[in-house]
């Protein structure tokens, strides 16, 4: 396996596509990254450095949707004829036409209920057509479910169902040297917290579907993860367990600011936790902001009134941390 990483000035910093079976009958990618021209080109330059090319790709393991992750995989298929392989929940949003975020936004009135301000609803949107381009040539897809199989060289993978960051999020489990590893796309990230409420609105009751999905790698006791941006964690358990606390802090943090600031929507919460926002974080910040408030909703330590969300009660957070399956929404 090689790995290859890409520049990204976009979202999380730099991506990581891996390369699998270079010197085998059949060679694979997990991820592509964008589809602006300074990406493809240093897709092709790492390809080339193990004798490789477009043409030579004959399977695309995309971990989910987000065009860094899948933005090329059109184009590398259009070159080489190659399967490229989504979990069914996000086939949606990569097949002919795809839906961008500002469609899901639009659709689900996400300015609206999260009560972004006019003026950042419209440098979001200005933001998200400036990079429209990122999106590629969409490609035509084969889904698979958790659980299955592929065969690519001597590693055997079997995915892993990982959702929260969007619906369809998954990893790819094999056997190294020393004990199971993962290629976890932004399920797991070394130096951020992958973002969940904005990143796929699509998910129903995101944070408790992204915990569940911690505490998964958490029982997979890998010894090494591969993620989609940046280096290799050396220590997947711990990591996770680092990100379930960073979430129940900033579920304190939540019940803190409603309790001084009394009701609250959306925006105004992730303010008080991320202070000024521009970018992709317009969308983002809310995001994670309403998807404390919705698991805190369904806890009935808050309720959404007219005035914004409103603290009930104190809340009990081991029953607001408890993880159980989740259902997505993919109307």
């Amino acid at each position: 396996m090689q790995r290859i990483q890409l520049g990204n000035t976009v979202f999380e910093g730099e991506n990581a596509v891996y390369v699998l079976g270079a010197d085998a009958e059949t060679t694979a990618l997990v991820d592509t990254g964008v589809a602006d021209s300074a990406t493809r080109e240093q897709l092709r330059s790492g390809l080339a450095a193990h004798g490789l090319g477009f043409e030579d790709v004959d399977a695309v393991l995309l971990t989910h949707w987000h065009h860094d992750h899948a933005g090329l995989a059109g184009e590398i298929q259009a070159e080489s004829d190659a399967t490229v392989h989504v979990h069914e929940a996000d086939a949606e949003m990569i097949e002919a036409g795809g839906t961008t975020h500002v469609e899901e936004i639009e659709r689900r009135d996400l300015f609206d209920r999260w009560g972004v301000p006019e003026q950042k609803a419209e440098e979001l949107l200005a933001f998200l057509g400036r990079h429209e381009e990122i999106r590629g040539r969409a490609p035509t897809v084969e889904t698979f479910a958790d659980g299955e199989r592929f065969s690519v060289g001597d590693l055997e993978l079997e995915a892993v169902h990982l959702p929260g960051h969007t619906a369809g999020l998954t990893g790819f489990r094999f056997d190294g040297e020393d004990g199971p590893e993962l290629f976890a796309g932004d399920a797991l990230l070394p130096k951020y917290t992958p973002n969940v409420g904005g990143a796929d609105p699509r998910v129903e009751d995101p944070l408790k579907a992204y915990l569940g999905s911690l505490d998964r790698i958490v029982d997979g006791e890998y010894v090494r993860s591969w993620p989609g941006h940046r280096d290799p964690i050396s220590n997947p358990t711990e990591r996770a367990r680092e990100i379930i606390d960073h979430h129940r802090e900033r579920t304190e943090r939540v019940v803190a600011v409603l309790r001084e600031r009394g009701a609250a929507d959306a925006w105004t919460v992730s303010a008080d936790l991320f202070g000024e926002l521009s970018n992709i974080h317009i969308l983002h910040g809310p995001g994670e902001a309403y998807a404390h408030l919705d698991r805190l909703e369904r806890e009935g330590v808050v309720a959404n009134t007219d005035s914004g969300y409103e603290l009930r009660t104190d809340p009990d957070l081991d029953a607001v941390f408890g993880a159980e399956d989740v259902a997505v929404d993919s109307e």
